[in-house]
């Protein structure tokens, strides 16, 4: 199955979740969301699917937004800021999932 991670190279989360699908048998394309950002139709598209649970309130840059930035709407704040999205977001053939829960590790790895 090839699978699309949106992610930050940098992120431990993403490398922990790349490592686990490709030692799986897993095809995965990453994309690096520093070095090609979203854009804003794909930003909107993701917050369509996933609402306000893309953006990650608990991240540094969330911390390091002020207020203004804090109250722009979710597909506007990931175009602009592309490391407050929660990640990894992970595309599979006809599914979509966000982060690398136990449940999402149980759906693509089993």
């Amino acid at each position: 199955m090839e699978i699309t991670l949106y992610g930050i190279a940098a992120c431990d989360t993403c490398r922990k979740a790349r490592r686990a699908l490709e030692a799986a048998g897993h095809a995965v394309a990453f994309r690096d969301l520093r070095a090609d950002p979203l854009s804003q139709a794909e930003s909107e598209a993701l917050v369509a699917r996933f609402g306000d649970r893309l953006v990650n309130r608990a991240s540094a840059t969330w911390r390091g937004l002020d207020a203004v930035e804090r109250a722009r709407v979710p597909a506007s704040l990931i175009a602009a800021h592309p490391t407050v999205m929660k990640r990894p977001v992970i595309a599979t053939p006809g599914a979509w999932h966000l982060g690398w829960s136990k449940a999402v590790r149980e759906q693509l790895l089993e």
